[in-house]
């Protein structure tokens, strides 16, 4: 054998000693190293897991009433995995179905139709959920209806109908809540895959919104599940974990179910008010805080959504409305979301801005028509001249002029267009003191933060838009290129990074660029009424568990003090007082037997409406009572509701009237929501609630004992 056949011959074994390395390499990895996850996944295999959903805690009011508790009901479901296997994809059992239970059938379709496989544009009131789960087109079916179903499954392929807990706001009083209390709904896909840090079953429902979502982890409780050992022909073998649900714990909040109730009327009266006076009132929002601690009492906004609509399943009208402008956006809680100008409520932060510029609180000043501003005459409230008033008198009858001169006056000192180093920036440092551009932190989701249009905001405004506005001619639509609007681009494009004349003394009135959230504005009053200090907005006041354990309390929490002299605090006090005593809103507290402080508010809104009108004024009522020894603040606004006093105004004087059980100018004994002028303090016993008529498929269900139908599913967590 010569050399070259040897070498060919070693290479060929190392060659075959290599393979067999490698194979009893993997054979050891699989046998031994993976021996135990390859175990594991033979046994799931093996296994089904049947899951069955843990009752829902309660959400209660501070004295124990319910606000969001379980009801029984009878489900009937669509098995998608199913019915896409017929050849019309089960068009003809849902018409079937519907026809038999009295729905739409366009409703019911989109209902069990994914979000995902739908277009854009067409997704109102879609499957937010998987298709592996069952699919309920009603929660609410006719026990008889029920039983013909399931009797009838050649029929009705892939159609359940099962006894579920039903998520319940009883609409106590009349009350909503829809915006503070949320809803829940099924899982989504993003849920499942365990991106909050959470894990779920398919089965169970979580929250979406309100305080359903900010505390699901507490009220959702933990699942029971039954593993069972099957073979191949999936006869049960044996059973390997039995556990049963654990029930999730109540959630009690600071709000009063019977104030809640009066504000939400007060509000809707509020609006109804404003249109029949003639304005658009497309919106409005209203909140009522206790100034000792920030704890919410009642927080609505206008118009609402009934919560248990998600429950019952949304038609694709009811869907689209929620979103919808022509309906007011139903959806969007405009206590912490909608964003406006504050008007003249900023009156009181220019009051602090005026004493750290050095002004006399105590002397008189005029408060003519106008007030001359570069090449622009600003104009008092209605073009009137109010005279020579003291600083009190100007903020009872809201005069503006006062509020031109001076900050015009401190905007020319601190350099005008050419701004020293270091400028004073009174006003906007007093706006600073509230934190006007600072989220509340309510434990509420989505707040919006304010906009405060201070130097800082100005040079990144101008950042962001320059390029738009110095091609503005080019880049905005025909019709937005009116003479006046092109005279501002241009105005823009050269000094838009820069505090004008103009915005400084608009800044100083509540007007131009600065906007706020209600929460806010009624954070900033309470501070004023409390003596300085900003508490955060809170309403979860303690969960609670079934058994009446007390495993979580929600301290009030300081978020500053505003820096603000005591002597400024109480020249505010009394001012504001004026404001109801000889002011804008005197004719609408007149004789009312409690001491209130408020300021009306009346921002002018730049822009059209969709059919082309002007858009009207906000209406604003910020306030708190008494005036002396403080302990409620409440604020309201109307968006397009006209003047802050007749529309906003007369709703607060409404929810005050509940609070302090006055009846036209009279007190009334017994009436006043709170004797000594504090809610409760002590936690309430939350009471189960009563039992309902049995149900014939499932006799013995409760209220409280309300369990969702079991669920069989892989043994994986989704």
């Amino acid at each position: 054998m010569n050399q070259r056949s040897r070498l060919s011959l070693v290479v060929i074994q190392i060659f075959i000693a290599s393979l067999m390395f490698a194979l009893f390499g993997r054979l050891f990895y699989l046998q031994v190293a993976a021996g135990p996850k390859y175990r594991d996944a033979a046994l799931s295999i093996q296994s089904r897991d049947v899951v069955t959903p843990a009752n829902r805690g309660f959400i209660v009011d501070s004295s124990g009433v319910p606000l969001a508790l379980n009801k029984v009901g009878l489900a009937v479901t669509v098995d998608r995995t199913k019915i896409d296997q017929l050849p019309d994809k089960g068009a003809a059992v849902i018409q079937d179905l519907v026809s038999l239970l009295g729905l739409n059938f366009a409703d019911v379709w989109q209902r069990t139709r994914l979000c995902g496989e739908l277009p854009v544009g067409q997704k109102d009131g879609c499957w937010t959920g998987s298709r592996f789960q069952p699919i309920p087109i009603t929660k609410e079916a006719d026990p008889q209806l029920a039983l013909r179903i399931v009797e009838r499954s050649d029929r009705y392929p892939g159609i359940s109908a099962t006894p579920v807990a039903i998520r319940s706001y009883p609409q106590t009083l009349g009350l909503n809540g829809g915006h503070v209390l949320g809803y829940v709904g099924p899982l989504t896909e993003e849920d499942l895959s365990g991106a909050n840090g959470r894990n779920y079953f398919r089965s169970e429902v979580i929250g979406k919104t309100g305080l359903e979502y900010v505390y699901d982890k507490y009220l959702r409780g933990t699942p029971g599940i039954k593993t069972y050992i099957v073979d191949r022909k999936e006869a049960v073998t044996t059973t390997s974990q039995n556990t049963k649900p654990i029930a999730g714990n109540h959630l009690v909040t600071s709000l009063d179910v019977r104030l809640q109730a009066a504000t939400d009327l007060a509000l809707a009266d509020a609006v109804n008010r404003a249109r029949a006076s003639g304005y658009p009132a497309d919106g409005g929002a209203a909140v009522v805080l206790d100034v000792t601690n920030g704890q919410v009492l009642a927080l609505s906004s206008y118009p609402t959504f009934d919560p248990n609509a998600f429950e019952k399943g949304l038609t694709v009208k009811q869907a689209k409305d929620l979103y919808s402008e022509k309906t007011g956006v139903p959806a969007l809680n405009r206590v912490l979301q909608g964003l406006y100008a504050p008007g003249s409520t900023f009156k009181a932060v220019s009051i602090v801005a005026a004493k750290d510029a050095g002004y006399d609180l105590n002397a008189s000043y005029q408060c003519p028509k106008e007030v001359q501003v570069g090449n622009r005459a600003f104009q008092n409230f209605e073009s009137k001249s109010q005279g020579t008033l003291n600083m009190k008198q100007a903020i009872a009858v809201s005069c503006d002029t006062i509020w031109y001169k001076i900050a015009y006056d401190e905007w020319v000192r601190d350099g005008g267009l050419t701004p020293k180093s270091n400028p004073h920036d009174y006003f906007f440092k007093a706006a600073e003191k509230f934190q006007m551009d600072v989220k509340t932190g309510i434990d509420l989701p989505s707040e919006s933060a304010g906009r405060l249009a201070n130097r800082a905001w100005r040079a990144e405004w101008y950042k962001q838009n320059k390029n738009f506005y110095c091609n503005y001619t080019t880049r905005a639509p025909k019709s937005a290129q009116t003479p006046f609007l092109v005279l501002l681009a241009h105005e823009n494009c050269i000094d838009g990074d820069k505090i004008r004349a103009g915005d400084a003394v608009n800044f100083s009135i509540g007007q131009g660029d600065t906007v706020v959230t209600p929460i806010k504005l009624a954070q900033m009053y309470a501070a004023i009424a409390n003596g300085g200090t900003l508490w955060k907005p809170t309403i979860a006041k303690a969960i609670v568990s079934t058994n009446g354990k007390v495993i979580r309390t929600f301290n009030p929490q300081s978020q500053g003090e505003i820096g603000v002299d005591k002597s400024v605090i109480a020249f505010l006090h009394d001012a504001l007082h004026e404001v109801t005593v000889s002011g804008t809103s005197a004719p609408v507290f007149s004789g009312f037997p409690i001491a209130t402080a408020g300021k009306t508010g009346t921002a002018q809104v730049f822009g059209t409406n969709a059919n082309g009108s002007a858009k009207a004024d906000t209406s604003w009522y910020a306030s708190f009572a008494p005036a002396t020894n403080s302990k409620y603040a409440v604020v309201m606004m109307v968006s397009q509701g006209g003047f802050g006093a007749s529309t906003s105004a007369v709703g607060v004087r409404r929810i005050y009237e509940t609070l302090f059980g006055v009846k036209g100018n009279t007190v009334i004994p017994g009436l006043a929501l709170f004797p000594d002028g504090n809610p409760p303090s002590k936690l309430p016993r939350i009471s189960p609630a009563t039992k309902p008529k049995p149900s014939i498929l499932n006799p013995g269900e409760a209220v409280l004992s309300a369990t969702p139908s079991p669920s069989v599913k892989a043994k994986a967590k989704n």
